[in-house]
């Protein structure tokens, strides 16, 4: 079971491509994104690379200029209580296809190689809410 800091910084790194996936989506440079939100280039740039955990005011100023629900990308942040299993999720989609208890639709999302990493990550994130949502 990985460690608490470990889990946090994965999710991190999970939350910042999703945030950037979301952002190339939107056509937007990362000063675009920062004029829209008010938040300073620099402070963006480390939340895309996950090296910091923003504040639900940030996500919202995020969500909100990006056109996403607030609720997308609190619970991408992990503020919201989404990720199955909690602490023993598997936020940054690292778990070995093949594996009996990851669902096909993993394997299929990792394995597609039309995705980057980043956007196959953030998929499987946001999968993963989903389910938990649903059940």
């Amino acid at each position: 079971m990985p460690e608490p800091r470990e889990t946090w910084a994965a999710q991190r790194q999970a939350l910042g491509a999703f945030i950037r996936e979301q952002r190339k989506q939107a056509n937007l440079s990362l000063r675009q994104l920062a004029e829209r939100t008010r938040l300073s280039n620099p402070y963006l740039s480390q939340v895309e690379r996950g090296l910091h955990q923003p504040s639900v005011r940030v996500l919202r100023a995020i969500s909100d200029a990006l056109n996403l629900s607030a609720e997308t990308l609190l619970t991408q942040a992990g503020l919201l209580d989404q990720l199955a299993g909690g602490a023993g999720a598997d936020p940054a989609g690292t778990a070995d296809a093949g594996e009996p208890d990851v669902p096909d639709t993993e394997q299929a999302i990792r394995a597609d190689k039309r995705l980057t990493e980043d956007q196959k990550s953030a998929l499987l994130v946001v999968y993963r809410s989903m389910l938990q949502q649903a059940g």
